[in-house]
């Protein structure tokens, strides 16, 4: 750094974003742009502006003029960057990855300089640790302290955390939902909280409670293999019934065995039914998901996955921050998005990550006893029915890292990343990711399960009926219903020519109307 460094940001773009209104970038953002560090913009860009009061404006949060963090030629660089992380750590959290890059960024003097200001104070003690936490390296010259009470790291007005343990180092409570080798931080919203405020889990049991057993059953049965179906469906693949069935009844196994790679590896085995063309196990090349250009084949990627080379580490990151998720309090659906999402974005097979990613949203609901083992949230059904919304989520953390990811086209037209970019996949925001997720689960809840519930029981009235008044077989009455759902309860006139060419015209008449009245038009 030079002594002509200052961080107040005032140019009216930022990285191509117009400010909402006159004044200065402060905090993280301000931070990112003066010192060119390598990773993208908050979700959320804090700026100071005199002519505004304090409020949150779409990606803005815009404070007034008596918010400024002193930053000015009467203090020193390190000093004003220490007025912006303490701005930073005040209003808009922990950024784990600013943290990762300035203790890569700055040299050990200043490290030591920037952590020994107010060194026995609250946010002094919180950018000590996390500078330490993220490398794993003591800074040079810096000494434990004592008689201090332990603060948190994270603070719970505004991000989730757990409960943490004790740093006597530094006098702080590690809360942190993660490791330094993976954790993924998730803001406290006005979206979650509103899901949080709903209990989900007692709603799911009420719609439960007073339905025969049997439907129950069946109902449980069939989401296994519509979930199954419905994630082969946004891979694109439409696979056969008995490969759907058996991925189907994995995800119905989700939450009994502990996760590991071995576990990851056995699940992308259950997943690839051909293994000719694909290669098992971890990658041992790039990978990116997107197309290749038709004339050249060059790669045109919308994911850049992880290096292989920090495959093992990433992964030893994920299975240890799950196992410290499940044992937690935190939300079930929070670290459901935390791991699942974190899965899909390392990325680490070369085909089946999509499924597993999915899998793993049913496998930390089920640890976390969100959902009864057996009885599957559908959340895939759902996805597939908001796919729109998911394919944006995924891009919103993908796509502003393309433009950091350096890569050359390999022979075979696949990419390999040649910059430093494990920290972008140990170290993310999911708010976005666990909004969405939340609104998934809401969904299939008050809409996708109770669905499913009333329509065997319809189908097991109309089924009584045929019974009664026809003694029709169970296989016809399927296929009975199935033509009269596709035509909207009329049977068309190749079905009453064919297979129920035996049905006089008064009967079908009569059979439409017991299957209007009793599954509605």
């Amino acid at each position: 750094m030079t002594d002509s460094a200052y961080f107040l940001y005032d140019a009216p773009i930022i990285q191509g974003m117009a400010k909402p209104c006159p004044g200065s970038i402060v905090g993280y953002a301000a931070i990112i742009e003066k010192l060119n560090l390598p990773i993208p913009l908050p979700v959320v860009i804090a700026m100071v502006s005199e002519k505004y009061r304090s409020e949150k404006k779409e990606s803005w949060l815009i404070f007034s003029a008596a918010y400024l963090p002193k930053d000015n030629a009467s203090i020193s660089n390190i000093e004003a960057l220490y007025n912006h992380l303490v701005f930073a750590l005040k209003y808009e959290g922990i950024n784990l990855l600013v943290f990762a890059k300035l203790q890569k960024k700055l040299s050990s003097d200043e490290l030591l300089a920037l952590v020994n200001i107010e060194p026995f104070g609250q946010y002094s003690r919180r950018i000590w640790f996390l500078i330490e936490w993220v490398s794993g390296i003591p800074i040079l010259g810096k000494s434990a302290i004592t008689k201090k009470s332990y603060i948190p790291v994270v603070d719970t007005k505004l991000q989730f955390a757990i409960s943490g343990i004790k740093s006597p180092r530094h006098l702080v409570l590690n809360n942190l939902p993660g490791t330094n080798k993976f954790c993924a931080l998730i803001r406290k919203t006005e979206k979650i909280e509103q899901h949080l405020s709903k209990n989900y889990v007692e709603e799911h049991r009420k719609q439960l409670a007073g339905i025969r057993k049997d439907i129950i059953q069946r109902t449980s049965a069939f989401l296994l293999l519509k979930d199954s179906k419905a994630s082969f469906t946004i891979e694109g693949e439409s696979p056969k019934s008995k490969r759907a069935a058996r991925w189907g009844s994995a995800i119905g196994q989700a939450g009994l065995n502990d996760l590991t790679k071995g576990e990851l590896i056995r699940l992308q085995q259950l997943v690839i039914e051909n293994s000719r063309f694909v290669q098992m196990g971890l990658r041992t090349t790039g990978g990116f998901v997107g197309e290749h250009d038709r004339s050249s084949g060059e790669p045109i990627p919308e994911h850049i996955s992880a290096k292989q080379d920090d495959l093992n580490d990433l992964l030893d990151g994920l299975i240890e921050a799950t196992q410290m998720l499940i044992k937690d309090d935190i939300h079930a659906v929070l670290a459901a998005a935390i791991i699942a999402f974190g899965f899909v974005f390392i990325h680490p097979f070369q085909d089946g990550n999509g499924r597993i990613h999915r899998y793993l949203i049913h496998h930390m609901l089920a640890k976390k006893q969100f959902a009864d083992q057996g009885m599957v949230f559908p959340v895939s059904s759902s996805i597939l029915d908001h796919i729109h919304d998911y394919q944006q989520v995924l891009a919103s953390h993908s796509k502003p890292l393309l433009d950091l990811i350096e890569w050359v086209e390999t022979r075979d037209h696949n990419v390999e990343v040649t910059n430093e970019t494990k920290d972008y996949y140990r170290f993310f925001d999911a708010t976005k990711q666990a909004e969405f997720l939340f609104d998934c689960v809401e969904d299939t809840i008050q809409h996708i399960v109770p669905q499913e519930i009333n329509y065997l029981a319809n189908y097991d009235a109309f089924k009584d009926y045929m019974d009664e008044e026809f003694e029709m077989p169970d296989k016809l009455v399927s296929v009975l219903v199935r033509f009269l759902a596709q035509n909207q309860g009329v049977l068309s006139m190749r079905a009453r020519e064919k297979e129920f060419s035996m049905l006089t015209e008064r009967e079908v008449n009569r059979i439409e109307s017991i299957y209007t009245e009793i599954f509605g038009r």
